[in-house]
């Protein structure tokens, strides 16, 4: 049994519907998805980053041990799955950016890939990672 760590990255989101939504309508559906209600809005996940299961041990390991940054990316060993959002960019960039001289080549690449996943969170708030534990 391989196992693998995914980082889903959010890519577009749409409204399922079974009915038009009237015109009159129309501008709340917009107000909603602007404010973050979700009104049957479906969100589509990519995975953008997979990295084997002992090599994601192993690279989280390379984090400030006990460090805040260190704690949410155990939260994937612990409860098989977390969500890095907006609130969590400047704590996992800054953690990610002082590891990058204590990591392996490949580490360094995952790095580089999580902080620029996280500068596109910056850039557009509502994009988010979805962080899962596979098992196949």
């Amino acid at each position: 049994m391989s196992e693998q760590v995914v980082f889903s990255q959010l890519s577009r989101k749409f409204i399922d519907e079974n009915d038009a939504t009237p015109a009159e309508a129309q501008q709340v559906v917009y107000y909603s998805l602007a404010i973050g209600h979700h009104l049957g809005v479906i969100d589509c996940l990519e995975a953008a980053l997979t990295c084997p299961w002992e090599d994601y041990l192993a690279w989280i390991a390379t984090l400030e041990e006990g460090s805040a940054a260190r704690r949410k990316m155990e939260g994937v060993p612990k409860y098989g799955e977390i969500v890095i959002d907006a609130s969590h960019i400047s704590l996992l960039a800054n953690a990610f950016d002082a590891a990058l001289c204590r990591q392996t080549p490949a580490q360094q690449v995952w790095s580089k890939t999580l902080l620029s996943m996280l500068h596109d969170i910056h850039q557009e708030s509502a994009i988010y990672l979805m962080v899962r534990r596979l098992r196949d």
